[in-house]
């Protein structure tokens, strides 16, 4: 069973830069990739970024490259995003997820963390 669990979120200032993690156990071959979403209140599920474990090639959502750098360690199992210049419209909680497959409909991927609330304050 693949576990998720992010950590790093939490109240920042406008324009501040914020890492959130994930570490993932668990996991076998068949999730060969790792994605961030984020969920804002009132609004849908979104797609930020992902990352394959092999080879580290990545996939960003709509506006999402050039503030969000996704990243990850093989060997911690590890992935993080780096958020930079942060406003209020990224209050939202983060999650992770991992699949087979990097794709921007959440409906893809296989496992969830629980989430972690990033809150950026004017």
């Amino acid at each position: 069973q693949v576990q998720l669990v992010e950590s790093g979120g939490r109240l920042v200032q406008t324009g501040d830069p914020l890492r959130l993690s994930c570490v993932a156990s668990g996991r076998t071959l068949n999730e060969a990739a790792m994605g961030w979403f984020r969920q804002a209140p009132g609004k849908e599920r979104e797609f930020v970024a992902a990352i394959r474990w092999i080879g580290g090639r990545t996939l960003y959502g709509e506006s999402m490259e050039g503030r969000f750098t996704i990243s990850r360690d093989n060997a911690k199992n590890t992935v993080w995003l780096q958020m930079n210049s942060l406003k209020s419209e990224d209050t939202a909680v983060y999650s992770c997820a991992a699949g087979s497959y990097m794709r921007r409909d959440p409906a893809s991927w296989d496992y969830w963390g629980q989430g972690t609330q990033v809150t950026v304050s004017s």
